[in-house]
């Protein structure tokens, strides 16, 4: 059936919202552009992207419903229901689930009482997995509200979500400190987050994500390591080439690139 047109927000929120997106708006010089955070900004009012949302969206940029409707639900960020004041991510995508991700999910299942992508009935905290969380040297990981906690256990995840539902403060492992699911997305939407310290709380990346680039730029070494055949004994002798970390650190020669050694042009099939 044909759905009724979404009611419009309370004349105090419009007020508030407009002046907002008035802001945003003037950021870029398409206001196409603006979707994307202006999605952020009415999900911080709602707590998820409602059809009044929607609505109000496509008015401040000439589009239609439809429009904002397909990138509303091609973004995994866009909550399309109600949804808890943490938002609470598994990693399930390959390394952190061999890592424990899925038994880490499992168990918050059933410790909550919901599926995946449902609220607890105290509206605290929703359950959802997530394909990456582009924290893999940390598998497994498990985000709050999109900040970062590392190398959990189910034991280490059950206890954070306790945390949260009873009240008490949570630091993420790295970022800044928590707030809620709405201001986390009023942050998204590009404004500032004014709370004392939390934006130089964010930090950097972590030691296990450098050590790639420590090792690239030879700020730190470590012994080569050679994979012996299949059915020989691993060797400790010094291998040709093994002082090189990678081949990008010591180009080898090959026919294109060393000028003494054309490959010349390339033969035919059964020349």
């Amino acid at each position: 059936m044909p759905q009724l047109p979404a009611p419009a927000y309370p004349a105090e929120v419009l007020a508030r919202l407009e002046a907002d997106a008035k802001e945003v708006i003037a950021r870029y010089p398409g206001s196409r552009s603006a979707l994307l955070p202006l999605l952020h900004l009415v999900q911080s009012e709602e707590g998820y992207v409602s059809r009044t949302g929607m609505a109000f969206c496509a008015e401040q940029l000439g589009l239609t419903t439809a429009e904002v409707t397909a990138v509303a639900t091609f973004y995994s960020m866009y909550r399309r229901r109600p949804s808890g004041d943490y938002q609470v991510g598994v990693c399930t995508n390959t390394l952190c689930a061999v890592m424990g991700g899925d038994a880490i999910f499992d168990r918050l299942k059933e410790h909550l009482g919901v599926g995946n992508d449902e609220t607890t009935e105290d509206g605290k905290v929703t359950l959802e997995h997530i394909e990456c969380n582009a924290a893999c040297d940390f598998a497994p990981v498990v985000m709050v509200n999109w900040e970062f906690f590392d190398n959990q256990t189910p034991e280490s995840a059950t206890q954070l979500v306790d945390d949260l539902i009873a009240g008490r403060t949570v630091e993420p492992t790295r970022g800044a400190p928590l707030c809620s699911y709405k201001d986390t997305a009023r942050i998204l939407a590009g404004f500032p987050d004014e709370r004392p310290g939390a934006v130089e709380a964010t930090g950097g990346a972590g030691p296990a994500s450098l050590i790639g680039l420590k090792l690239a730029k030879g700020e730190v070494t470590a012994p080569a390591r050679v994979v012996s055949p299949r059915g020989e004994a691993p060797s400790d002798e010094p291998q040709k080439g093994a002082e090189h970390l990678s081949s990008h650190d010591a180009p080898q020669e090959t026919s294109a690139s060393d000028p003494d050694h054309p490959a010349g042009p390339a033969a035919e099939e059964g020349e």
